[in-house]
């Protein structure tokens, strides 16, 4: 049986699967793990409606994975990407690495974080007394092949978000001071949330985000009726509540497991990416991120429900969290920018 537990054994998580509504949100976030190339989710909602709760729940139904032993970068044993040069090294020599599994990372930012601390630092007095490239890994080597959580990113540094951003999109972190430079691989799922009272991201930050699920707060009686309750019993006996979840939980993790498998195989024909270019175009959508994402996250979904076949119905079901975040913002517009994806949709896809 799994353990009900995170590596924290005091702080049980909220199951995923128990997680009434929200479900652009989930989906989303669902995507990103399937395919971490989407290139992460900003979730953007009311106060108390979920968000940390929905992607730390996320952590808790990811796999294993293999990684080398006491390296602070965990490193992949078999994929040279996603290895720190030191181990790279090992290997050229023939070494034998020692290889341990472990759950997969999620790492939080704190909103007041330096750029040394998100980075690392190069210690210049050892690399020049000894010779020897000294580097103080940072959080985002902690966060390679694993997810980079950043709440209220709105409130962060543009330029911090810009490093976030630029690591994530090429996998890749590199510190350099006074001629010294260090690299190392830092591909991991960036999830930023915020609440839009406190100010949105610049356009140019916001579209370097995958996807963009905006929520907000439940206005049916009976599901805030049940959401209650389930937090109720969760907080009187999380062992208990956990316990009663462990399948659905179990059944979901398979699911990812078998999806990133089956996602090599999935094919998205010449005319459906045809039709994705169009509805972009008719938007006015700048740059071609939008096409790419919708691409990718159009075969994660239909890798996800066990199909090999893109359908219209997939990319219809990935257009807004794909798009919404890139539509020029117009004042005067009435039409809520998801309706305005959709609508172009129907009009491409005549349907």
């Amino acid at each position: 049986m799994k353990n009900i537990f995170t590596e924290e054994q005091s702080r049980p998580v909220f199951p995923f699967t128990a997680i009434v509504g929200q479900e652009e949100m989930k989906l989303a976030l669902l995507l990103n793990v399937v395919d971490p190339r989407i290139g992460g989710v900003m979730v953007m909602g009311d106060r108390g409606t979920g968000k940390s709760t929905t992607v730390r729940a996320l952590v808790d139904l990811l796999p294993d994975i293999k990684m080398v032993a006491n390296d602070p970068f965990n490193s992949d044993p078999e994929d040279p990407e996603l290895m720190s040069e030191e181990v790279r090294n090992r290997l050229f020599k023939k070494e034998k690495l020692p290889i341990i599994t472990k759950k997969i990372a999620m790492v939080d930012l704190p909103l007041g974080a330096t750029e040394d601390r998100v980075c690392g630092t190069i210690d210049i007095e050892k690399a020049l007394t000894e010779g020897i490239k000294a580097f103080e890994p940072g959080l985002l080597a902690k966060a390679n092949r694993g997810i980079l959580y950043v709440d209220e990113v709105n409130l962060l540094d543009d330029h911090l978000v810009d490093v976030l951003l630029d690591s994530a999109a090429s996998g890749w972190n590199t510190v350099e001071r006074e001629g010294i430079s260090i690299s190392h691989p830092a591909r991991f799922i960036l999830v930023g949330s915020g609440n839009p009272e406190e100010g949105e991201l610049r356009p140019q930050l916001l579209d370097r985000f995958g996807m963009h699920a905006q929520i907000g707060t439940v206005k049916d009686p009976s599901l805030r009726v049940k959401i209650v309750e389930e937090r109720a019993n969760f907080d009187r006996s999380p062992v208990d509540f956990r316990e009663s979840y462990v399948q659905s939980q179990q059944e979901l993790t398979k699911k990812i497991v078998n999806a990133r498998e089956l996602l090599k195989k999935v094919e998205i024909s010449y005319d459906l990416r045809v039709k994705i270019s169009q509805i972009c175009s008719q938007l006015n959508i700048d740059g071609l991120r939008g096409d790419i994402v919708t691409n990718r996250a159009s075969k994660a979904l239909a890798a996800f429900e066990e199909r090999v076949e893109v359908s219209p119905q997939d990319i219809f079901r990935v257009l807004p969290l794909s798009l919404n975040h890139r539509l020029r913002k117009d004042p005067l517009e009435s039409i809520d920018s998801g309706d305005k994806v959709r609508e172009t949709f129907k009009k491409i896809f005549a349907y």
